[in-house]
């Protein structure tokens, strides 16, 4: 008997310890549960606002094509693309700045503040200007004014979101510069891109500064369904690509030094999760425009939720950047109705006081 109460007075502390680990891990669940449903009904909520208002169940029977003619057009025809544009949008740009944040060991780290998004608006200025010259051949239109060939526009404005990162990635191995040189770098490329836009407007026509103007605004409404499935399938394999290496992001997480004697290759690491986290961005921003701090706040708020564990932080940041710009698209469409207001002001609106907030509740603690 003594032998036995001895057993279990050792094993207490270890019961103890699985307890806290198994309530640990619930708590994360739970919010990633409640993430999920949160996107789902926001979803629907999304689909049922707008000139022609629905009810739920107009909403699952137009899905289907079992309602009538007029909500079944618009709901396919829609609604439902602009919100699996919210969704698949608000998960590559949360996911991009989760992988930024983790490698460059930065908090401010996103595709705004490495230039990603103001050499995207370059490109974009180039194609619509010097490129398309306003021609009106198979152009889109945005509030009446061309954009040209939306194709162009969307390869010109990837490709200048892309160099964006081949540049920092180029100097940064050249000069073997720290992650935090990483981040000034992609700050004074910002400012160079916006001055060589500013550059090209000056000597464009007034509509053509107007299409490039528009074009910045951002609209999850113009993309078409065959760019919805080539975003789905870059945002898919990025979000592969960093839940493999969410145990290499924990290991970084503890430091570079720690990491490298676990076995991870941080610059491989670093290199590789840039390039995947800038094409996922880069993407998004060539067919939706410039949205801003998607990237910068959800993984923000899901790590004061559920910690710096990239197993949950990962797919948690992606639900709650899905949920930021649903949320940021409603508010577009309510505001002012029936305006639609332009979708990066209103995220900047929403996402700039959250950052705000969590700033100073980081300050204080």
């Amino acid at each position: 008997m003594q032998e036995e109460r001895l057993t279990d007075k050792d094993l207490a502390p270890q019961q103890e310890i699985e307890r806290a680990y198994d309530g640990y891990i619930r708590h994360k669940r739970l919010v990633m549960f409640a993430l999920v449903v949160i996107v789902c009904a926001l979803a629907v909520w999304s689909m049922a606002i707008g000139s022609i208002e629905l009810s739920p169940g107009e909403i699952v029977a137009g899905l289907f094509g079992q309602a009538d003619g007029r909500v079944n057009t618009v709901v396919q025809n829609m609604r439902l693309p602009r919100v699996l544009v919210a969704v698949i949008a608000g998960i590559a740009l949360a996911l991009a700045g989760c992988a930024y944040q983790s490698t460059l060991r930065n908090p401010l780290a996103s595709a705004s503040t490495l230039g990603i998004a103001q050499g995207a608006a370059f490109g974009a200025s180039i194609a619509i200007i010097l490129v398309s010259g306003g021609s009106p051949h198979n152009s889109a239109a945005y509030e009446g004014v061309s954009t040209g060939d939306p194709v162009i526009t969307a390869l010109f404005a990837f490709a200048g979101a892309m160099l964006s990162t081949v540049v920092i990635l180029g100097l940064s191995r050249f000069r073997e510069m720290s992650p935090e040189s990483i981040v000034l770098l992609g700050v004074a490329l910002s400012a160079l891109f916006t001055a060589g836009t500013t550059m090209v407007q000056y000597f464009a026509e007034d509509s053509q500064v107007a299409a490039v103007v528009f074009w910045t605004f951002g609209d999850l409404s113009r993309v078409t369904r065959a760019q919805i499935v080539v975003m789905a399938v870059v945002t898919a394999a990025s979000a592969v690509f960093f839940f493999v290496n969410r145990w290499n992001y924990n290991a970084i997480e503890g430091g570079e030094g720690l990491a490298h004697g676990l076995g991870v290759n941080v610059s491989r690491i670093r290199l590789a999760s840039m390039v995947v986290a800038s094409a996922a961005a880069s993407c998004v921003i060539a067919f939706c425009g410039i949205i801003n701090f998607v990237g910068l706040v959800a993984p923000h708020i899901m790590r004061r939720l559920l910690g710096a564990d990239y197993r949950y932080l990962l797919p948690a940041s992606a639900l709650a950047g899905a949920a930021l710009l649903l949320i940021s698209d409603m508010l577009c469409h309510v505001v002012v109705a029936p305006l639609i207001l332009p979708i990066s002001a209103i995220t900047s609106f929403v996402g700039a006081p959250i950052f705000i907030y969590l700033l100073f509740k980081g300050v204080s603690r």
